[in-house]
């Protein structure tokens, strides 16, 4: 049984990587495939709109298909749709070709985002101990590598679509190869809190099932919509900002979000014993703030090189923000921890949709650096909201863990790394 699950976690490691590398790609060919296709900033920013739409039809569909069939099925199904897909961008060829092949691409990246995550639940209770954030880190990588492949391509002029369907085959080859290590155990819904120890997680809010959901749990879903809006930005946004407002090459470009890919990855894997020590309300707090004058910088910069700092700072901010919202969530009330948890991470994702496509049409106003003052000021806002993660004198009433306790159930579902 050990052996399994070991394989089981290192197959979840390859399609987290997938999932990060294949988005990665598109992030870093953005510049080229709005050229190919001849549309502004603020038509890309609407069709990227077509891109989270496919996302989230992707995920509503694959939730149910993975709680009947199993994610062992579900899983490389998603990423085999996902990898396929990864070429239609570097194909298309004006603004109709391209939303579709955004519909598409967004789909499968949807679809296989749930499936992963509702995998990884599975593999964490099997180890009775957390290993949901070591995956999210992995999907930042991918992120990372994407990044250097992509930079590294462009430079050597290779085209897009080849390269995307050169990398789309890679996928292929990893989602058939890792799906035999899949579990086969029972099918777990994506929203049921997993944990090491759920017997000694059991704190008691208040507020009670069946009494509604508390003001509280949106108060959270707020601050995830804002805070995943801003991580949106740097995700459809920052290689643009570099190319076009301090004229980068495309390959250098590429870097910036590289940086802020790789902050986020570190911070994901230090958020864990630096939230143990200064608990969740610090975390969110401070790294809201960081992220705030992070992309201040890059708002500011008249050099590369700062851009890049600024990215950096970013994404190290906004890294170990959104897992507080859903552990405070999670332990909000014991016998509605996976609905809370999901109606975080649903309004948060809703915030990573909305954000790309916010900035577009802001470019017609301001300069796309100074449309990064939105993002800002919503990060300054999370800063100041953050205390409503501070513990609840109700939840420790039993004796049991504060309601804004530090991260102890994982995601149940990922929004944007």
């Amino acid at each position: 049984m050990e052996r399994t699950l070991r394989l089981a976690r290192l197959a979840t490691f390859a399609y987290f990587g997938l999932n990060g590398f294949l988005m990665g790609m598109w992030v870093v060919h953005i510049p080229v495939v709005e050229d190919r296709a001849g549309i502004s900033h603020a038509v890309l920013g609407w069709l990227l709109l077509l891109l989270g739409g496919g996302a989230f039809a992707g995920m509503r569909l694959t939730g149910p298909l993975a709680d009947r069939f199993g994610a062992r099925a579900v899983v490389p199904l998603s990423a085999v749709l996902c990898s396929a897909s990864l070429v239609l961008p570097g194909l298309a060829e004006g603004a109709w070709a391209l939303g579709a092949a955004l519909l598409v691409f967004g789909f499968g990246n949807g679809c296989l985002d749930v499936a992963m995550n509702t995998h990884a639940v599975q593999v964490e209770r099997g180890y009775r101990r957390p290993v949901m954030s070591a995956f999210h880190a992995v999907f930042s990588v991918g992120g990372v590598l994407a990044a250097l492949v992509g930079a590294r391509t462009l430079s050597w002029g290779w085209n897009a679509a080849g390269t995307l369907a050169g990398m789309g085959a890679v996928g292929l080859l990893v989602a058939v190869l890792a799906a035999p290590a899949l579990l086969r155990t029972e099918s777990a819904g994506p929203t049921e809190p997993a944990g090491p120890a759920e017997e000694d997680l059991k704190p008691s809010t208040g507020t009670g099932a069946g009494g509604g959901t508390p003001g509280r749990i949106w108060a959270l879903a707020a601050l995830a919509l804002m805070l995943m809006l801003a991580e949106g930005v740097a995700n459809d946004w920052s290689v643009l900002a570099l190319q076009d407002v301090l004229g980068a090459p495309p390959a250098t470009a590429a870097l910036a979000y590289g940086a802020f890919a790789t902050a986020m990855t570190v911070g994901r894997l230090l958020t864990d014993r630096v939230a143990a020590r200064f608990g969740p309300v610090a975390i969110v707090r401070y790294g809201a703030l960081l992220a705030a004058a992070g992309l201040s910088a890059v708002v500011v910069s008249p050099w590369i090189p700062l851009a890049l700092a600024g990215w950096t700072v970013f994404g190290m901010g906004l890294s170990g923000c959104v897992p507080q919202l859903f552990s405070a969530a999670g332990h909000a009330d014991p016998e509605a921890a996976g609905a809370n948890v999901s109606r975080v991470a649903g309004l948060g994702y809703l915030g990573m949709l909305a954000g790309p496509a916010v900035i577009g049409p802001l470019t017609h106003l301001v300069p796309l650096n100074v449309a990064f003052l939105l993002p800002v000021a919503l990060c300054a806002v999370a800063a100041g909201a953050a205390g409503i993660l501070r513990a609840d004198p109700r939840a420790t009433a039993g004796g049991g863990e504060p309601a804004g306790g530090r991260a102890e159930v994982p995601e149940a579902a990922k929004a944007a790394d």
